[in-house]
């Protein structure tokens, strides 16, 4: 059990902010398998962008009845905190801060990860956030600004003298963005300097490494992102190693199936028609990537422009693939 501020997680897995991606059906997706929490898409501190249909979207709350995590990004400590305090305001039980995020979009602006040069400006932002919500407010960092400026534990101490109440750290640098592999030594000294919860995160995929990397880091979770992706069933798999040793199997393909069904259906309601079918697309092909036929599947699918094909289209598929699989046994 994690705890964070008041608020305990009954699981030691997380799924990671990723822009385009953590919307709320995805969240409620992961959690309904088993993620111990679901943190949002970032959002800017620049409140009159919330307005946009990208924000709009971005600020829906997941279904599922859990702790809502809000993740914000900003420079500006006065703005930060003003956000943090409008996101409670909206119903956010957590405020996540990004420092992580190597965007070069969000660097020009001096957020995300650039953060990571100014220590002074990053122990502003935390005390002005911490300082403006009576919620717990949460952190995700990378090991440094570059392989030769590793002040992850540097970092690390600040932001738990600010109050912070738990913090997440991605095994490389800014600079290396998500290129080559991730070490977890920084990510090991900071759970030796800091007294509240860290979670590891980077090149976690599978329960297996999962494991390897919590034992190597003394980590109290794991952080998943980019393997969640067509894989939200990653969350149980872990967790029913971590408690038993045991590997549990890939969800069937009847499960699979009724899972994205219900995903899709959830993605046409937050977005419309329009967008919700090309929302769909990255989805469906993430989940259907590894199965057989998928590459003549996606080449149909993707030319296809409402809601009620791409269901049908999905059905016929896993159908065809169960059929063939009761015909082979």
């Amino acid at each position: 059990m994690i705890r964070i501020g008041r608020h305990s997680l009954k699981q030691r897995t997380i799924l990671a902010p990723m822009a385009g991606v953590t919307d709320q059906p995805f969240r409620d997706l992961c959690v309904s398998m088993g993620a111990g929490l679901a943190v949002s898409e970032m959002l800017t501190c620049k409140l009159e962008l919330w307005s946009s249909d990208k924000s709009r979207t971005r600020l829906a709350h997941s279904r599922h009845g859990g702790l809502h995590s809000v993740q914000i990004a900003g420079a500006d400590p006065a703005l930060m905190a003003e956000a943090a305090r409008q996101h409670v305001d909206l119903g956010a039980d957590i405020i996540d801060i990004n420092m992580g995020c190597p965007a070069k979009k969000v660097l020009k602006r001096a957020a995300g990860s650039a953060l990571l040069k100014d220590t002074t400006l990053v122990a502003d932002i935390l005390k002005a956030v911490v300082g403006a919500v009576q919620v717990p407010v949460t952190l995700k960092i990378r090991t440094g600004w570059c392989p030769q400026s590793r002040n992850g534990v540097e970092v690390a101490r600040i932001a738990q003298d600010s109050g912070v109440q738990m913090l997440t750290v991605h095994g490389r640098t800014r600079a290396c963005r998500f290129v080559g592999s991730v070490e977890y030594d920084t990510i090991r000294d900071i759970k030796s300097a800091v007294t509240i919860p860290v979670i590891a995160n980077g090149d976690i995929c599978n329960a297996r490494s999962a494991r390897d990397v919590m034992q190597y880091t003394g980590a109290d979770g794991v952080m998943i992102g980019r393997a969640a992706q067509g894989n939200p069933w990653i969350f149980s798999q872990i967790n029913h190693y971590l408690a038993t040793g045991e590997e549990l199997p890939d969800l069937s393909p009847k499960d699979r199936r009724n899972a994205l069904l219900m995903h899709m259906s959830q993605v046409y309601a937050l977005y419309g028609e329009f967008k919700g079918v090309l929302f769909a697309r990255k989805h469906v092909g993430w989940t259907t990537g590894q199965l057989p036929d998928a590459g003549n599947f996606w080449k149909s699918f993707n030319q296809l422009n409402t809601p009620a094909l791409q269901l049908n289209a999905v059905e016929n598929f896993f159908d065809s693939l169960l059929n063939y699989k009761e015909v082979t046994v």
